[in-house]
């Protein structure tokens, strides 16, 4: 599907969702992850797509597998790439490039649960985080480009996400006790 098909498409939806917001609220699919020993941990949407997870042999995995920080980085990137994509279509920009990259820096000392030497324990998740947007367009200039990044990150889900903390609910069911 073209980009012009894509802001044809996003028109459709704006003013469906105009007419009745409503219908914009909905579920999410579920993401379930099953433990498969070790270090390794298999992800399954409802419409049977698995992503396999491992660790580092030096926390037990065999670096078979991406990990979960790398894949917590691949949905920033890929969120952020697609939500800017849709920007550029519903401005009729035609992209001839986008690329986006997502960094972090963490402190494995976090995931072992260790703390700093002044006993403050160490946080667990990325201690920072860098997108990096390359993209190009025929015609368009870097001003307008920059705000059309910025445009489409603003309605971008997982960095909204990201930059908001998202507040989440935790729900334990002991089985088999």
């Amino acid at each position: 599907m073209s980009l012009q098909d894509v802001g044809a498409a996003l028109r459709r939806v704006e003013a469906v969702l105009r007419r009745r917001p409503e219908t914009g609220r909905h579920e999410d699919a579920p993401a379930a992850a099953h433990w498969q020993g070790g270090t390794k941990v298999v992800t399954r949407h409802a419409n049977g797509t698995e992503v396999n997870t491992d660790m580092a042999p030096e926390l037990g995995g065999n670096g078979g597998h991406v990990t979960p920080g790398w894949l917590f980085r691949a949905g920033l990137a890929s969120c952020a790439t697609t939500s800017i994509a849709f920007a550029a279509a519903s401005e009729d920009i035609l992209l001839t490039a986008l690329e986006v990259s997502a960094h972090s820096r963490s402190d494995t000392r976090g995931i072992l649960g260790l703390a700093d030497a002044d006993g403050t324990p160490v946080y667990a998740g990325p201690g920072d985080l860098t997108l990096v947007v390359r993209i190009a367009a025929t015609g368009v200039d870097a001003t307008r480009l920059h705000a059309l990044v910025e445009a489409g990150l603003r309605r971008s889900p997982i960095p909204n996400a990201v930059t908001t903390a998202t507040p989440y609910a935790l729900h334990v069911e002991v089985a088999g006790v």
